[in-house]
This record gives C-alpha cells, sequence and structure tokens, in this order.
C-alpha cells in the first residue's frame, strides 16, 4: 500500500508543478488554490508512505515521479523540444526509479 501512496504523491508533485505555471506566479487565485492544495496533499502522502519505506528511496522515486511526469507534461502540454538525447536522459531517470524499487 505505501507503493501505490507514493505513487499518488509523485502524481500530485506532477500537479502542483503544473499548477505553479497556470497560478502565474501565485496571482491567479483558483490555480493558486489548487497548486498549494496539491502541494500540501503530495507532501502528506510522501510523509505517509514513509512510514514503511526508506527515506531514500522513498525521497528520490517521488521526486523521479515528478520529474519525469513534468518533462513530459511539457513536451505534451508545452511543444517542449522531446529531441533523442532528452527523451534518453527521462528514460535513464525511470530505470533509475525502477531499479530503486526492485533493489527496496
Amino acid at each position: 500500500m505505501a507503493w501505490f501512496v507514493l505513487f499518488l504523491a509523485g502524481l500530485l508533485e506532477v500537479g502542483w508543478a503544473l499548477g505553479l505555471k497556470y497560478s502565474a506566479g501565485f496571482t491567479r487565485l483558483v490555480p493558486s488554490l489548487l497548486t498549494i492544495t496539491a502541494m500540501v496533499a503530495s507532501i502528506g502522502l510522501l510523509g505517509l508512505a514513509l512510514r514503511t519505506l526508506p527515506l531514500g528511496t522513498a525521497y528520490a522515486i517521488w521526486t523521479g515521479i515528478g520529474t519525469v511526469g513534468t518533462a513530459l507534461a511539457g513536451i505534451a502540454l508545452y511543444g517542449e523540444p522531446a529531441d533523442a538525447i532528452r527523451l534518453a536522459c527521462i528514460a535513464l531517470i525511470v530505470a533509475g526509479i525502477v531499479g530503486l524499487k526492485l533493489a527496496s
């Protein structure tokens, strides 16, 4: 169950990273409130997962999910570059996440 909670925390990290863009520097009320809610929920779920998962592993996976998700969202939503080197680097992060999960 802790791994599922950690995965949700990572998805919420993607949500608040995207929310930062839409909040326009916290100048727009609704996107700002949604962003702050996602931040609190993401960190709260990370804290719950840390009850049973090792700190280093959980934190690395949490940030990895956020990094990969945000990078892919940037490509899909904002037309950011999707060249081979960028995609290969994203794949390396995913490999690291999988490796940490398998090692735990």
